[in-house]
């Protein structure tokens, strides 16, 4: 009787203590929670990028330079991908400044609404102010992306520091992982060694293999917008830079379910620039039914149909097979992360489920044989 006392006693306390922590972190996260978010970028991104600086440094000997050829090498080919687009979209850009005039947009602008009012029901119509001026409704659009502008400019200035910061620990982790790795070992006790390396290894293991599941399923995400865009442009959207546009998709895709919608945007707005004036595509028809002008709605519902392929069949068997996670336990955890975090709980969702879940198998090991530690 007194050992069970002392055993419930001792559950209590736990249970006190836990509480007692869990309540201290979420009252200092909002103060820690960049520092932690930069740091879990950080051992990301040397978690994708070791094995290339391992087998660079076999060859040349030097880790310091091979992590600077990498790192190099990955931040040019980034600059290059982004400059590439950005000089290719600044030339369709121009291309359209100079076909047309505020007063043709004014125009188009207004033909547009003057076609979706009609198109809609009259109950939906009469909902909609008479009179309205869209050409207006445009200007007061620009004002408001104008009033936005500091801080729009303080959000990526913020981006940019945050950046700066992950790419310095990133080279100072891919310089020092394998000694950071020896110091950790260093602490686990000769009691519990063997089952410290493995519970290490176990971790990386999982990290890796997630992130090879996260790629795999961008891929996909990449490939199937540029054949939905293809398949939309054998029917007359006149797009262009649509490798461009699937490749955004799915890198951006690497924050679950939003990949495809961010594709969406430029998406959009080239079908505008590339359109406009052309009267076949501005009376373009959805289904033959539904008023689609430059096949915005076309564009929108094939993002949808990627989006929602991606998010209930590649994403759930891809990800959750590298992690070893049900597609069900992977969408749960999907739902959490992004309830409690955003966007980005929904990033780290799957990877913090999978180390909980080597966690639970390593400490439910040592209790079973715990005997014979």
């Amino acid at each position: 009787m007194p050992a069970q006392q002392t055993d419930y006693f001792q559950l209590i306390y736990r249970l006190f203590l836990g509480l007692i922590s869990a309540g201290f972190l979420w009252i200092i996260w909002p103060y820690i929670s960049n520092v932690v978010l930069i740091l879990v970028f950080a051992f990301l991104f040397t978690t994708v990028l070791l094995s290339s600086v391992d087998a660079l440094e076999k060859r040349i000997h030097s880790r310091g330079l091979s992590v600077f050829i990498v790192t190099i090498g990955v931040l040019a080919g980034i600059g290059i991908f982004i400059g590439s687009f950005i000089s290719q979209l600044s030339a369709q850009a121009s291309d359209f400044s100079s076909r047309v005039d505020p007063t043709t947009l004014t125009t188009e602008f207004k033909n547009i609404g003057e076609r979706f009012i009609t198109a809609l029901p009259g109950f939906a119509a009469n909902m909609i102010p008479t009179g309205g001026d869209f050409a207006s409704t445009l200007t007061g659009f620009v004002e408001t992306v104008v009033n936005n502008l500091a801080s729009l400019a303080g959000a990526v200035g913020n981006f940019v520091l945050n950046a700066a910061m992950i790419l310095i620990f990133t080279i100072i982790l891919l310089a020092e992982y394998h000694g950071f790795r020896k110091s950790l070992v260093g602490y686990i006790s000769n009691k519990y060694f063997e089952i410290g390396l493995r519970l290490i290894f176990n971790i990386e293991k999982s990290v890796s293999s997630y992130l090879r599941g996260q790629f795999l399923s961008a891929a996909s995400v990449a490939l199937m917008s540029v054949i939905g865009l293809g398949i939309l442009n054998l029917s007359g959207a006149n797009l262009t830079l649509i490798v461009f546009i699937g490749i955004i998709a799915g890198l951006a895709n690497l924050i679950p379910l939003v990949g495809p919608f961010v594709g969406m945007v430029p998406a959009i707005l080239i079908a505008f620039m590339n359109n406009i004036g052309n009267e076949v595509a501005l009376s373009h028809l959805l289904f033959g039914a539904v008023p689609s002008p430059f096949f915005i709605l076309d564009i929108i519902l094939m993002f949808i149909i990627v989006q929602q392929i991606e998010g209930n069949l590649i994403t759930p068997t891809l990800v959750g097979k590298s992690v070893g996670l049900h597609p069900m336990i992977v969408m749960i955890a999907l739902i959490i992360g992004g309830t409690i975090l955003g966007p980005l709980g929904m990033l780290f969702a799957v990877p913090a489920t999978g180390v909980l879940k080597v966690i639970g198998q390593e400490v439910a090991f040592v209790r079973r044989n715990a005997h014979l530690l």
